[in-house]
């Protein structure tokens, strides 16, 4: 069985971060400190000490007598320097601080003891996790400070004072910032390019779920529309039927009704056979046929509806998208009315296709207009949806005591022409 791959940064805090699989940093040694870095500040501390001993212990070839205590003194500080490394990562400013503070108070001669190893390492550290202007600002101020201190003892101790050292402190801190400024300058870049990787592989998760919550809603807004209409006029054509006497009456309902199941698990099967199929880029409305507004209402008006018909304008001329939604506006705009207003006594669909747009009015009456007709359905909501996914507007509310009246305009292409002087009557 093959070895699993592990992340380089470690488990990420989703399973978007999961996928940033990186390549292992190169080195042995570099993969250890970065995963045991208190035990790699320990060691820096250590080998800091063991460089800045020899500097302390052995005496300075200036003629100045060095006190015992002195040398003493100047060793408790360096190990308290060496031991504020620990910290470099957490408070590097503060390190680099008390790395110089002990340089101002020991003797001249044991001075330069404290502007070696530890300061570089502070000042590195500073550059490396807090930033290059900081790490900047930290040399200028310690070099100020080193600089008016040699004027100082120039000025009143002459025997003191050796600026071959103080210039050699300098030097080697400038090396530091310089290294430190690399080092931290790569590793903020690498920081900010996995960090722009995790929120790409977060944003490409998340646009998937919009794009999955999309697909489903107007899958659930197809189904509704074919399962509604379909079902609204099966039980009214049943109802007519049963409370038929006329024997051929019952029999041309019942017929009806079942053209009217056969067509909706047509239009079904199409929808799930898309659903079903492999290819990453279809759409459940390719295999869907627009549906014809004359054929919806004579399915209306075969199950006894009083539903009256006025169509103008060429609507075969429109573009594709728009006779689809068209025919589903009107299908959910007949529902809507046959299931909500059953015992209407008028009921009239006007639509008007014109160059620059294809307007829907339904009215109907026989409608309970007040607090008793709170549950809207989705039906009105998933027409809502479509209507703006169309670029149209729409209204729909009461007009009357008992009448209710839906208008819809859905906008045209300038390249789709219409002739409005075509009219059709049902």
């Amino acid at each position: 069985m093959p070895a699993r791959r592990q992340l380089a940064l470690g488990p990420g805090a989703n399973p978007a971060e999961d996928e940033l699989r990186l390549p292992r940093s190169p080195g042995v040694i570099r993969r250890f400190w970065a995963r045991h870095p208190l035990f790699a500040d320990i060691l820096i501390a250590i080998v800091a000490f063991l460089l800045a001993i020899p500097a302390i212990t052995v005496r300075s070839t200036l003629p100045v007598p060095i006190d015992g205590w002195a040398v003493v003194a100047a060793i408790v500080l360096e190990i308290i320097c060496c031991v504020a490394l620990v910290w470099r990562r957490r408070w590097p400013v503060l390190v680099f601080t008390v790395s110089l503070v002990p340089a101002f108070l020991v003797e001249p001669a044991l001075a330069t003891a404290f502007g070696g190893p530890v300061s570089v390492v502070a000042l590195y550290s500073i550059a490396v996790y807090r930033g290059v202007r900081a790490c900047w600002i930290a040399f200028g101020v310690a070099s100020v400070l080193i600089a008016l201190q040699l004027t100082v003892r120039l000025m009143f101790v002459p025997t003191d004072a050796d600026p071959n050292l103080d210039v050699s402190t300098i030097v080697f801190l400038l090396l530091g910032a310089l290294v430190g400024v690399n080092v931290g300058n790569r590793k903020r870049y690498l920081a900010a390019l996995i960090d722009r990787s995790r929120q790409l592989l977060i944003e490409r998760d998340q646009q998937a779920q919009l794009s999955a919550a999309a697909e489903r809603t107007r899958i659930a807004r197809e189904m509704h529309d074919i399962v509604s209409h379909s079902l609204t006029v099966i039980v009214a054509l049943s109802e007519g039927a049963a409370a038929s006497t006329d024997r051929d009456r019952t029999r041309q309902a019942s017929l009806s009704a079942a053209d009217t199941a056969r067509s909706a698990l047509e239009e079904m099967r199409a929808m799930l056979g898309v659903l079903r199929s492999d290819a990453s880029d279809a759409s459940p409305l390719e295999p869907l046929e627009p549906l014809d507004p004359i054929a919806v209402v004579a399915t209306a008006q075969k199950a006894g509806y009083p539903l009256v018909a006025e169509i103008s304008g060429a609507l075969g001329d429109l573009p594709r998208a728009t006779r689809f939604a068209l025919g589903r506006i009107v299908q959910e705009a007949v529902t809507n009315a046959m299931r909500h207003a059953p015992l209407a006594q008028k009921a009239r669909l006007v639509v008007h296709a014109s160059s620059a747009s294809v307007i829907v009015t339904m009215s109907n009456d026989a409608v309970a207009v007040g607090p008793s007709s709170a549950d809207p359905g989705f039906g009105l909501r998933g027409l809502r949806e479509r209507v703006d996914h169309a670029g149209g507007t729409m209204s729909a509310g009461p007009s009357g005591p008992s009448t209710w009246l839906l208008r819809v305009e859905l906008p045209l292409p300038a390249a789709a022409a219409t002739d409005p002087g075509e009219q059709q009557t049902s």
